[in-house]
């Protein structure tokens, strides 16, 4: 949750960026046309950032997997909350550097985490070049 809010900057930033890049006389020749409110966002906003809003979910799939947020995680853990607050990266953290000897099984994990990561993206990017619209690659 805490994520949603770190990120929400952000990307309201990218998607005003994308709103402006529609032009106004679309907007206008909507209006001439008696288009109502939600004809326009159906009809003019959302094709206008459709290609914003693919790479944002792209990127966001991407970081399931990333641990983006394992300092937030890490800096409110504690050996009474393992069982219920442990995530991949905290698990392979707590396996390798406290235990100190579990490096080859933290590495496969790690490897693991990596390819299902890039699963996704792939599956992602996929699903919105099929839409018509770029992806990543």
């Amino acid at each position: 949750m805490s994520n949603i809010w770190k990120e929400f900057g952000w990307d309201s930033i990218i998607y005003m960026a994308a709103l402006t890049g529609i032009d106004p006389q679309l907007y206008e020749a909507a209006d001439i046309d008696g288009a109502n409110r939600l004809q326009k966002m159906l009809h003019i906003t959302w094709p206008g950032i459709r290609s914003t809003v693919c790479i944002m979910l792209i990127l966001q799939i991407g970081s399931i997997m990333s641990g983006a947020s394992f300092d937030q995680i890490f800096n409110l853990y504690s050996s009474p909350v393992y069982p219920v607050a442990d995530t991949i990266d905290t698990y392979v953290y707590r396996q390798s550097f406290m235990t100190g000897t579990n490096f080859g099984y933290t590495t496969a994990i790690g490897l693991l985490k990596s390819v299902i990561g890039v699963i996704m993206i792939w599956s992602a990017n996929k699903v919105t070049t099929k839409m018509g619209e770029d992806g990543l690659f």
